[in-house]
């Protein structure tokens, strides 16, 4: 370290330099990111509005509940990523009614049910990423993101070649999820 970088430097180095911390560098999703929030202006603007309106195929619904529904993440960070979304246009958690946070709460548990039938994850990440600030790719309407995760899943492909590696088109999933889902009632 320079002596003129002592002013301006913590007990716990230069940025850059190697720590405890693992981290995964997802450069292709800025694109999105920077899109999501200029695209979705209204509720006319919005695909978690629009979504419904659709066929489930169209929209990749998995499931239509009273207050929420579950749907595929276009831009997925895995194959399964799900995303539950109240029927109503609004950004907050705070926002949604009792029975909307009760829905929601089933249908992420019941998620993970059945993604654990079809794909078999060794784990999930479960998240409302809450405004821009937050990292909200759409934070115009609240979802909750349902990842299911696998040994080993997070690997150079996506940092080296800018590439996911997804292993079945967004349909197909779709059909699996859909199916299992209908099965699981």
């Amino acid at each position: 370290m320079q002596e003129s970088d002592q002013s301006v430097t913590d007990d716990f180095e230069l940025a850059g330099v190697p720590d405890s911390f693992q981290r995964l560098w997802t450069p292709y999703r800025m694109a999105y990111i920077k899109g999501g929030q200029e695209q979705v202006k209204d509720e006319a603007s919005c695909p978690f509005c629009a979504g419904p309106q659709r066929t489930d195929e169209e929209a990749l619904i998995v499931h239509r509940g009273q207050t929420c529904f579950v749907i595929l993440n276009l831009f997925p960070y895995n194959p399964g990523h799900l995303l539950v979304c109240p029927y109503r246009h609004v950004p907050n958690y705070t926002d949604i009614t009792v029975e909307e946070t009760a829905e929601m709460a089933a249908l992420t548990q019941q998620s993970m049910r059945v993604l654990r039938k079809v794909s078999n994850p060794a784990g999930f990440n479960l998240g409302m990423n809450q405004g821009e600030a937050g990292g909200a790719g759409i934070a115009a309407h609240l979802h909750q993101h349902i990842v299911p995760r696998w040994n080993g899943d997070g690997n150079f492909f996506p940092i080296i070649a800018k590439t996911k590696a997804i292993p079945q088109t967004l349909a197909e999933v779709r059909e699996a999820i859909s199916a299992a889902w209908k099965d699981a009632e």
